[in-house]
């Protein structure tokens, strides 16, 4: 008999790559015969500590799953509630999303709660665990999140590692499953037809939101240097930035206006809808990931699922996952960014990379991580365990 299975952390209304990650793995489990709905958030976070312009998707709801919005991040009250309501339901398997210190207090305390049932198995995906901007108290509320799982998965080694230095519950990594959820790839003249691109140009996509760790200002610069190099002369490309900012935008806007580098980039600096985004995977050349840090990037997934070549720095989980025979991996600075990218087109080894990705993105299937976490929770005991990595 199929576990049931509860999910929680951010699904419709909230928008964005955690939800879209939650809902297609909901959808997996469902199609493999269990019983499945999520649990997500009434508040995720108050507007004041939100980046973006809005949590809330502009899509409409998803009429194939079971979502319930009842969570509210900040009061302590909810979480007592929900702990119980999750405690009575009595699910076999509750997988919970952790990503951010912060819902260290209300996750920790919903699971303690539902650990009471003395049968409900909690399983992490834990996307961070050391954030990349660092805060006061992120360690203590880690740590009491941490307690009441009984086991997690991680998507990269530096995750893993990480978790390494807070517990020693058991542990697996799996790669990242496609994001094969927001529809096939277009011809490539209607994609940029659509995003008003001429035909003719080529085009390197930065897509996502944008933070500093994500390097945007590294491209700016090599973009530049391309351009003292007499690489636009050669090559009609242009870098089409699609994304939030999740930061201050002036000093980005900045260094364009000090680089003069306006006329090689589309710059459209707001949430790509999840019906939108084909069109900007489906446009693109490659996918260039400038990261400065990383863990792992959903990025990489839906490259994977429009099987477009990639261009990443060797940083965090990004090499692993993208060898040399689906893209080119760069070191995190200017100038070898700079170099990749011009290599990228002289070598002009584009079919090869898409060849290679057809047989390569097959690996990357979601049946690997709902078998990882029915593993998990087989085995799980609620105060034992040994840290083990595996590569599925």
């Amino acid at each position: 008999m199929k576990p049931s299975v509860i999910i929680i952390g951010p699904a419709y209304p909230l928008r964005g790559g955690l939800s879209s990650f939650n809902e297609r793995l909901a959808r997996q489990f469902i199609a493999e015969g269990s019983e499945t709905s999520l649990y997500t958030f009434s508040l995720q976070y108050p507007s004041f500590l939100f980046p973006g312009s809005t949590q809330y998707s502009t899509e409409p709801p998803p009429t194939d799953l079971a979502s319930k919005a009842c969570i509210n991040s900040v009061n302590p009250f909810n979480w007592i509630k929900v702990g119980n309501e999750l405690k009575n339901k009595r699910p076999d398997i509750i997988i919970v999303r952790y990503w951010l210190p912060f819902m260290g207090p209300c996750l920790g305390t919903i699971l303690r709660i539902v650990k009471g049932n003395k049968h409900t198995k909690v399983i992490c995906i834990a996307d961070n665990i050391i954030p990349h901007e660092k805060r006061i108290g992120d360690e203590p509320f880690t740590r009491y999140f941490i307690k009441p799982v009984d086991a997690f998965i991680t998507m990269s080694g530096k995750v893993l590692n990480d978790l390494k230095t807070l517990t020693t519950k058991s542990a697996i990594q799996v790669t990242h499953p496609l994001y094969d959820n927001f529809g096939e790839a277009l011809d490539v003249s209607a994609a940029k037809q659509y995003l008003q691109i001429p035909v003719q140009k080529k085009v390197v996509l930065f897509f996502g939101f944008i933070r500093k760790y994500k390097g945007l200002d590294l491209l700016m610069e090599a973009i530049f240097i391309l351009k003292h190099q007499g690489f636009f002369n050669q090559y009609d490309v242009c870098f089409l930035v699609a994304g939030e900012f999740y930061e201050n935008a002036q000093p980005y806007i900045d260094l364009i206006s000090q680089y003069e580098i306006r006329d090689y980039l589309m710059l459209k600096n707001e949430f790509i809808a999840d019906s939108e985004v084909k069109y900007y995977l489906s446009a693109a050349d490659c996918v260039i990931q400038p990261y400065k840090s990383a863990t792992q990037s959903g990025v990489t997934p839906l490259a994977y699922h429009f099987e477009k070549p990639m261009i990443v720095t060797n940083v965090g989980g990004l090499p692993a996952l993208v060898p040399e025979t689906v893209g080119v991996i760069c070191e995190p600075n200017a100038m070898s960014i700079a170099e990749a990218i011009s290599r990228f087109y002289e070598d002009d080894k584009k079919a090869f990379y898409e060849a290679n990705l057809k047989e390569e993105k097959k690996k990357y299937s979601w049946d690997k991580i709902t078998s990882a976490i029915c593993e998990l929770a087989e085995k799980a005991t609620t105060n034992a365990g040994s840290l083990r990595s595996y590569v599925g």
